[in-house]
């Protein structure tokens, strides 16, 4: 029995021993493990991170204060002052801005007299020449009465604009510094990717040499600005007074130039591309306005139904929905029903794609421009022409309806009144409410050029037309209504 109980304790004295070895040596791996160099530390200022990879360029700053040190010497102020008539307000301005402003006031207090009051307001910009040239927005400056710029140095300069392009919203404007100025470096908004880091710097709401941080969330977006819209968004705050001032990456270049604000919403802000303005810097420089490309067409969108209607088996392209006598792509043998699908190796996706491409060619340029013709491939040559102010490239666009339309010939009177020849078509005289063709939106006194791509010319070849198209249950127009044509497409279910 006590032979029993001696090996009992010594079993449980060796059991002990095994467990208390065991938790000391998970006890060590376990130390060893957490301060082992293995594990990286958490990122500081000085420490690796993912701003202190080295580019072609040079090394990217260890932190956002390291870069916005760098480059907020080439960032301005910019402040302006305006001349503008209204009704004065104890508040400054007109009383009545917003939904409403002068007009609205003009009709029931017309007599009362305006007065001239100076309107001040504030921006940003950027310096890219030691010598004084300053990239800002349109907005920013125009109609300016006085530009005064702030330097780095706290100096201020009375500014003078040297061209402006209301289209993109760019405007660059000129002073004479009393030394050499620092400049910011360009970069290439093409290689931009969504996702990267930026910070922009500005004077929002007259807080100079503000720095916010974010990232590219979207590139190539369009917000109905203008024509031309490609802009780089961007969750960095962006501000009133950020406008005109820089977007950089974090190597330090400037790929973006801060325009626009989304008011309802909460951390979106856009910037123009800096490859946009690149592009019109030298128009802006030596003629004060910029000169774009002009092909001579207008073209629209394919729809699902003009897709269906003309067997394409996508919706990329531009349809040309009118080309203009003489132009050059009349001159080239482009003609109406075309789908532009590519220019010079570029593919075009829709018409916003061939408006940009367009835009950017210069005046005399050559070139290659494919299209399908009937489903076939084909190539023409053009040289480019000047753009001017008053052409329309992009006409309205059709949406699907159903039938509903009463026509008639084009008589001499019409035709007269009209300016118009008594062959161009047939008038339309009138739309049923509610009906298909008041889905599409045609009207009277719309003119009738096409039926499924067959030109009519009088009522009894539209009447023709028209009964083959009721049959299959779908048709496409070409619609002329003033200087601008387009297609629609409607459909009988």
């Amino acid at each position: 029995m006590k032979n029993q109980n001696r090996k009992t304790f010594f079993m449980f004295l060796l059991a002990f021993l095994v467990a208390f070895f065991i938790v000391s040596l998970v006890e060590i791996l376990r130390s060893s493990l957490f301060t082992s160099s293995t594990i990286p530390d958490i990122p500081t200022a000085s420490a690796t991170s993912p701003f202190s990879s080295p580019s072609e360029a040079g090394k990217v700053p260890l932190s956002f204060s390291d870069l916005a040190e760098r480059v907020k010497p080439a960032v301005v102020n910019i402040s302006t002052t305006k001349t503008t008539k209204g009704f004065a307000s104890p508040f400054g301005g007109s009383p009545f801005g917003g939904p409403f402003g002068d007009d609205f006031f003009d009709r029931f207090f017309g007599d009362i007299p305006q007065r001239e009051f100076k309107q001040r307001s504030l921006g940003s910009g950027f310096i890219i020449s030691n010598d004084g040239y300053i990239f800002t927005n349109n907005h920013v400056v125009e109609k300016a009465d006085k530009i005064v710029v702030k330097v780095s140095d706290e100096r201020e300069y009375e500014a003078k604009i040297i061209g402006t392009d209301p289209k993109t919203d760019i405007a660059l404007i000129k002073i004479k510094p009393r030394n050499s100025l620092p400049v910011v470096d360009i970069g290439d908004s093409d290689q931009v990717k969504v996702g990267e880091w930026v910070i922009a710097i500005g004077n929002p709401f007259g807080l100079e040499a503000t720095v916010t941080a974010g990232i590219v969330s979207a590139k190539g977006r369009v917000i109905g600005a203008g024509p031309y819209d490609n802009f780089i968004q961007t969750d960095a705050s962006i501000n009133p007074g950020n406008s005109g001032g820089p977007l950089f990456n974090m190597e330090g270049k400037v790929i973006g130039i801060n325009t626009a604000i989304v008011a309802q919403g909460q951390g979106i802000g856009f910037a123009i591309p800096i490859n946009m303005a690149k592009g019109i810097l030298d128009d802006l420089k030596t003629k004060g306005r910029v000169t774009r490309g002009w092909l001579g067409i207008s073209v629209q969108d394919i729809t699902e139904d003009i897709a269906k209607n003309m067997n394409l088996k996508n919706r990329n392209g531009a349809l040309v929905s009118d080309v203009f006598k003489g132009d050059p792509a009349d001159k080239a043998g482009i003609k109406v029903g075309d789908i532009i699908i590519e220019i010079n190796g570029k593919a075009i996706k829709d018409t916003h794609t061939l408006l940009l491409i367009i835009a950017a060619m210069q005046v005399g340029e050559k070139a290659s421009i494919k299209a399908l013709r009937d489903g076939k491939e084909m190539t023409f040559r053009i040289v480019v022409a000047e753009r001017k102010d008053t052409a329309e490239v992009v006409a309205k666009k059709g949406s699907a309806g159903y039938f509903g339309i009463s026509a008639q010939d084009i008589t001499p009177e019409i035709s007269r009144q009209m300016g118009i020849p008594s062959n161009a078509g047939v008038i339309i005289t009138d739309i049923e409410p509610g009906s298909p063709a008041d889905e599409v939106g045609i009207q009277p006194q719309d003119i009738i050029v096409q039926v499924n791509r067959v030109k009519v010319s009088s009522l009894r070849e539209y009447n023709q037309e028209i009964a083959k198209a009721a049959q299959k249950k779908n048709v496409m127009l070409l619609i002329r209504r003033g200087n601008a044509s387009f297609f629609v497409t409607m459909s009988i279910e």
